[in-house]
């Protein structure tokens, strides 16, 4: 959890059971978040891709109709569609997907279809550009000969070999580092010696002092999203996106 009802997820790669895995874990956010989530990132940065039907399956856990991904080659057999089905396991929530140079083939496939859906927000660098499709044929000699056969194209027919997917928002490859915010601070009425004391202030000290004394005095470690920019934008549009969705229901 980045923040109380908004989740994350990150796939590093797509094998067979990679679409199994993340209803599983979103059941487990759900848990923690005690009912729907408000929001999710989706980060697939440097993820190489993989598994074809992985990627079919991730793109279908938040999409409710309309075609996935489909394939074109010289030959009929080249030729294949894939159409969601009609289940979106987020219900609607926001959805940010995070890419970059390293996000390719699966992963593309899945930013490409969520994004002509217009059901995720897709942040980050422009991907890889890995959108062929190889069939492996086995020789007589115990070798085998691989063969560009098709090439993946996106619901709105766009190609992803050599282009990629240009993300919606584009961020600077930037770190977040705490300022120590000796310039900017402002006196507050919680600053003043001997001030008046405000409801719960006292017991928001004991929590504090007990919680340090519990850890050994030790702070905790730094939050996902205060680490990496890029989650930490993400985050924030979330939160924008859902206020919004908020207001217009």
């Amino acid at each position: 959890m980045l923040d109380p009802g908004y989740g994350y997820v990150r796939i590093s790669q797509f094998q067979s059971r990679t679409g199994d895995n993340l209803r599983e874990a979103l059941e487990k956010l759900e848990e923690k978040s005690d009912g729907p989530l408000k929001g999710l990132v989706l980060d697939l940065r440097n993820n190489p891709g993989g598994v074809l039907s992985a990627a079919v399956s991730v793109s279908d856990a938040f999409l409710k109709d309309g075609i996935i991904v489909y394939t074109e080659g010289r030959l009929d057999d080249a030729k294949l569609k894939f159409n969601a089905k009609p289940t979106d396991i987020l219900h609607g929530a926001p959805l940010v997907v995070l890419v970059n140079g390293g996000s390719a083939s699966a992963s593309e496939i899945v930013a490409g279809a969520l994004q002509d859906h217009q059901r995720a927000i897709i942040m980050g660098k422009k991907t890889f550009g890995k959108g062929s499709v190889q069939t492996i044929l086995p020789m007589d000699n115990g070798s085998a000969l691989k063969l560009t056969t098709a090439k993946y194209y996106t619901p709105s027919g766009t190609s992803i070999q050599a282009t990629g997917i240009a993300p919606d928002i584009e961020l600077e490859n930037l770190k977040i580092a705490e300022s120590d915010g000796a310039a900017s601070k402002r006196l507050k009425e919680a600053d003043l010696a001997r001030h008046l004391e405000g409801d719960g202030e006292r017991k928001q000290g004991d929590a504090k002092a007990a919680d340090k004394t519990k850890d050994g005095g030790a702070d905790k470690s730094t939050p996902l999203a205060k680490r990496d920019y890029a989650i930490y934008e993400a985050l924030n549009l979330l939160k924008g996106l859902a206020i919004l969705q908020k207001h217009s229901s």
